[in-house]
């Protein structure tokens, strides 16, 4: 099958497409005929070499943790799903990733896609969306009533998180460029704050929850609006300074993904209920050029939404 590899970390360059063998359904896998994939910093970061220590993987490697397809091959012990299923999933981190023609993926980690939702809608969702739905249900206890301050809101993770937020009830504060304000009020916004032009720790205060998906200064200055004692802080991007979180006594969390195929199923049920929906900034094809040109514009940090890869028919 072809698929896109990298035999080496580095620069884009790496990056090949190539004829890879087949994959095969173990006991509880099925095999997914994919008609989508996204792009995810997670990616490029892999095949920079900046995770080589967490992911000691032999090469090649096949890049991407997200797809949505029909099912082509069933394991000898599945039983819930068959083929012809249209699902989506997150699969579990291997060396064998989406961007390919075809990819296995654990039974337990599927999800229906909605009828009235395109393969490439679902396939922006599995990473994504999960990571905000764990960051802020999971990890950040977010509930009904409360104020949530969610930094880089116009990103593939930030536009999600923005509409689970909203779905639970939370107050919705987001930080973004002026151009991408009113795509942020649509998705249900509260309260937007320009970032290039506007300090949120002059605007803010009392915040009970905050979603960091930016690191650095971003984080550390977040402590200066948290509610003191029962605030919580989730970050994907990094460790906070010890002296911060305990001078602001709040709880500080640095989480990690952990694909979920039960909650990849509210996801869906959420999208088919019309509260949740996939904001796509750009599709490619699966090709070599396509991979590469989505990989530059993902590195530049200002893509809107998430990044498509189109896999098939």
């Amino acid at each position: 099958m072809r698929a896109v590899i990298i035999e080496e970390y580095g620069g884009k360059e790496k990056l090949k497409e190539s004829e890879v063998p087949m994959p095969k359904a173990g006991a509880h896998q099925v095999v997914i005929k994919e008609k989508a994939t996204s792009i995810n910093p997670i990616d490029w970061k892999l095949r920079e070499g900046y995770l080589q220590t967490m992911m000691p993987w032999e090469f090649p490697i096949i890049l991407g943790w997200d797809v949505a397809g029909d099912i082509v091959e069933v394991g000898s012990e599945v039983t819930d799903w068959k083929v012809g299923d249209r699902v989506f999933a997150r699969p579990e981190t291997t060396r064998f990733g989406t961007y390919a023609e075809y990819t296995a993926v654990d039974d337990h980690l599927l999800a229906y896609i909605p009828e009235t939702i395109s393969y490439e809608e679902a396939a922006a969702v599995p990473l994504a969306g999960l990571t905000a739905w764990q960051a802020l249900f999971d990890h950040g206890k977010l509930v009904e009533g409360e104020k949530v301050l969610i930094h880089a809101g116009s990103g593939g993770v930030g536009t999600y998180a923005i509409q689970l937020a909203k779905s639970k009830g939370a107050y919705v504060i987001s930080t973004a460029s002026e151009k991408n304000r009113e795509l942020l009020l649509s998705l249900g916004v509260d309260q937007f704050i320009d970032y290039k032009n506007e300090d949120f720790t002059e605007i803010l205060s009392d915040i009970d929850v905050i979603f960091d998906t930016m690191g650095g200064e971003i984080l550390a200055n977040s402590f200066k609006v948290i509610k003191p004692h029962t605030g919580r802080i989730i970050s994907i991007v990094g460790e906070a300074d010890k002296a911060l979180v305990e001078k602001a006594d709040v709880t500080f969390k640095n989480i990690w993904l952990e694909p979920k195929g039960e909650q990849l199923a509210e996801l869906a049920q959420l999208m088919e209920e019309g509260k949740v929906k996939s904001i796509i900034g750009a599709t490619y094809p699966l090709t070599e050029k396509g991979i590469y040109d989505a990989h530059a514009m993902s590195e530049t940090h200002h893509a809107v939404g998430k990044i498509v890869i189109k896999v098939g028919e």
